[in-house]
């Protein structure tokens, strides 16, 4: 009890109470001003700072209505745009299916129904379906962004664990040389022309960019297809990505995949040269 009674009767301590009675006696204790002058310079500057915050108070609740009205005009213009842009979509996609159905009908009247379904197949013009593999393309778990964009130029391993274009277009070719018959990529229809490239750390295939993980999907025959393309070059260098940089993969047969068509075909055809003397 003499503890509690004592910090209760010394609630400040002794140095403090020391060092305010001697800033007392030197007539240094804080306070109003005691001179006219300094008055009136405290008094000047109080109505400053209250003009000053008065000014702003009201410049700020009149601009609030216009940067309201700006930023509405603003959110309606992004709204009729995007309706906009949605309805050029839609009109695209039309004009893509007829500009399919009248290339196909182009194709049968040329060469035959069997003709213009199997080149329809072989060039990507139609959906098609049947045995083939998935394989899913990862990155692996520790993986991050390059700071170069180029993730296998930096000595981490968080950094070399990415997908890169490269390594898609060699599993891709891989399939091709296993005897493929159509591959997709993330549900893109790969046709003769179609590329896959990086734009910084994206993976596009066609112009369109794609996230992990990446589903490709072929047709082909089956577990030999399987087998070939694992025992080819591009299927090792595959597995050599597992192991050395942990990028995850994994290929299982299907009985029966469903590919889309390419979402657009360019009919390109050689025409004869009319210059002289040219082959």
């Amino acid at each position: 009890m003499s503890l509690i009674t004592n910090v209760m009767d010394h609630s400040l301590d002794d140095g403090y109470a020391e060092a305010a009675a001697r800033r007392k006696s030197q007539g240094a204790v804080g306070g109003m001003p005691k001179t006219l002058r300094a008055k009136l310079g405290l008094a000047g500057g109080l109505v400053l700072a209250a003009l000053v915050v008065t000014v702003g108070a009201a410049q700020a609740r009149v601009a609030a209505p216009v940067v309201a009205k700006e930023r509405q005009e603003l959110i309606d213009r992004i709204d009729r745009e995007t309706e906009t842009a949605d309805k050029l979509e839609g009109s695209v996609d039309q004009l893509r299916g007829d500009v399919s159905t009248r290339q196909r009908a182009a194709l049968r009247q040329s060469g035959g129904s069997e003709t213009a379904d199997l080149v329809g197949i072989l060039s990507g013009a139609t959906a098609v379906h049947g045995p083939g593999v998935k394989l899913v393309v990862n990155d692996a778990k520790e993986a991050s962004t390059g700071g170069d964009g180029n993730p296998r130029t930096t000595a981490g391993f968080s950094d070399t664990g990415r997908v890169r274009d490269r390594d898609m277009q060699r599993v891709v070719n891989g399939l091709w040389a296993a005897g493929a018959e159509a591959v997709s990529v993330n549900g893109q229809r790969l046709t003769a022309l179609s590329a896959i490239r990086a734009a910084g750390d994206a993976i596009l295939v066609d112009n369109k960019p794609l996230v992990p993980p990446y589903t490709v999907l072929a047709v082909g025959d089956g577990d030999r297809f399987s087998t070939r393309f694992q025992n080819g070059a591009d299927g090792l260098y595959l597995h050599a990505l597992e192991e050395n940089f942990g990028v995850r993969a994994d290929i299982s047969v299907v009985n029966d995949l469903q590919l889309p068509a390419a979402p657009s075909v360019i009919v390109r055809t050689a025409q004869p040269s009319t210059e002289k003397g040219t082959t």
